[in-house]
């Protein structure tokens, strides 16, 4: 129930597994080499976006603490890795980011693309959110379980912050109708992949 209830919160159409947080405990180092490069990309995402669109003001206002949150966080897991003698893997393939990229409608005005970068950015910190909630629950480590509660917390915020975004410069029921479709075709999207420890999403 209360899963279900945190999906709801969140959007998402199709909750994930709860036993995948089992198989990425026992792939630790690959997860954990995962997670790294999807924070280093997320700070990269907000480099972009504010490089892209500098004359939205509010935007680069938020996303700017968000770029040293997110690298933050990038060397924290780089912490974990040497705490727990592991080591940072290669960087691999997101093909659930990919399949989302592909999403996007093609085609758009420069105006129009920032509506799709935002929901697409709130999808990955609220599928993210997802994942690190049930680490946070089901890990048998219990300081990994409060470990990665921190992290759900602050991919809650973000989700949140692209969502408010995304009204804010195109308004709430052009940015809802879009998210709606957003998360119908993320469903489909994470019905399709394969359930791998070794992968955030």
């Amino acid at each position: 129930m209360e899963d279900n209830l945190q999906n709801t919160k969140l959007g998402l159409k199709l909750p994930t597994d709860p036993r995948w947080a089992n198989l990425a405990e026992m792939e630790l180092e690959e997860i954990l080499t995962d997670h790294a490069y999807c924070e280093q990309k997320a700070a990269t995402s907000c480099i972009s976006l504010i490089q892209g669109y500098p004359d939205k003001v509010e935007m680069v206002e938020k996303l700017a603490p968000i770029v040293t949150e997110e690298w933050g966080h990038f060397r924290m897991v780089l912490s974990e890795l040497k705490a727990r003698k592991l080591n940072l893997g290669r960087q691999r393939k997101d093909l659930y980011v990919n399949r989302l990229l592909d999403y996007q409608t093609k085609g758009l005005s420069k105006e129009d693309v920032l509506l799709e970068k935002l929901l697409t950015c709130a999808l990955i910190e609220a599928r993210s959110c997802e994942r690190f909630r049930l680490l946070s629950l089901y890990c048998s480590d219990e300081d990994l379980r409060k470990w990665y509660h921190k992290f759900m917390v602050a991919e809650a915020e973000h989700y949140r912050l692209f969502l408010d975004l995304a009204e804010l410069y195109f308004g709430k029921e052009r940015a809802r109708n879009r998210w709606k479709e957003y998360l119908v075709a993320e469903a489909g999207i994470m019905k399709e992949l394969p359930t791998r420890g070794d992968r955030m999403h």
